[in-house]
């Protein structure tokens, strides 16, 4: 476990209640999590790693940015909606006035157990775990808190292994899918985002008892793409806390496209990945989709 940020580099994943944790993670914030205060009025995005958090972070700011959404945020989206798991001291993570919005990476087993059946809002967001691996990978190199992987390959077999942050995509979906009666959750694919992110905005909206007209509606999709995300200081992480991260590589927005394993899986790697997924999800209904076909 890392004491400071400067140990980030050198710690190795650690178990903790059965789930691989990378050295970002503090024990004592982990061991919150359990009795951790849930509001009625709190909203929580779960995601694996790589599965669009940033894209929910910008998404929600904008929902619940009462003025208008050219002047009315000075704070980065991660201030806004922060990682529920994570103790950083420039974030004020809990004492917020409602509603609080919160990310977070934690399975259905570590999240807190106040949760569940309550009235706060969940939404799950899921991606095709392709195109996951991929973007994990990279982020690998891109995070100095991460081990460097030796190759896409070696990563890959760590990724279906689950040997990553986090521990295994198949379980983290399954669980919360099989659980999803104990929340009150939506589900909700990444990749139906890119295809139409004005419909999700309007199914956030209305889960989230948000209406909104047909333009401030516009003006969130607007804000919210990968492009202006990408040249807005506020939602592209540009600020967030070197050195854990090498600024020379694109790490938090690289690409956010579909299909992307097409350029980095082998015919023998994406053969295996189907039998495994297959054999790990044929019973999960969850529409998953894997390239970008009009």
């Amino acid at each position: 476990m890392a004491d400071s940020e400067s140990d980030f580099q050198t710690v190795r994943l650690f178990n903790y209640k059965g789930c691989k944790m990378s050295g970002i993670h503090t024990i004592e914030r982990l061991d919150q999590m359990e009795n951790y205060e849930v509001r009625d009025s709190d909203v929580f995005v779960v995601t694996y790693p790589k599965s669009g958090t940033i894209w929910m972070q910008t998404i929600l700011m904008y929902i619940f940015m009462d003025d208008d959404l050219q002047t009315g945020e000075t704070k980065a989206s991660f201030f806004k909606a922060p990682w529920l798991e994570l103790s950083i001291k420039e974030i004020n993570t809990d004492d917020r006035p409602p509603p609080r919005l919160f990310v977070t990476h934690l399975p259905y087993q570590l999240i807190p157990k106040a949760l569940k059946n309550k009235k706060a809002k969940v939404i799950y967001v899921y991606r095709n775990p392709k195109d996951v691996a991929v973007s994990y990978y990279h982020f690998h190199k891109f995070a100095n808190y991460l081990e460097t992987p030796e190759n896409f390959g070696a990563f890959l077999q760590a990724f279906l292994e689950g040997q990553v942050d986090y521990d295994s995509w198949f379980d983290h979906v399954k669980n919360w899918y099989n659980h999803r009666e104990e929340f009150n959750i939506i589900f909700q694919s990444y990749e139906e985002m890119i295809k139409d992110l004005k419909m999700a905005v309007l199914k956030f909206c209305k889960f989230l008892g948000k209406p909104m007209d047909d333009k401030s509606v516009d003006a969130i999709v607007e804000h919210s793409t990968f492009k202006n995300m990408k040249l807005n200081p506020k939602t592209n992480y540009e600020t967030a806390g070197f050195p854990l991260f090498n600024s020379s590589l694109p790490g938090f927005m690289r690409r956010g496209i579909i299909g992307d394993w097409k350029n980095n899986f082998t015919v023998a790697q994406n053969d295996m990945f189907n039998n495994i997924f297959q054999e790990k999800m044929n019973a999960i209904p969850l529409k998953f989709i894997w390239e970008n076909v009009a």
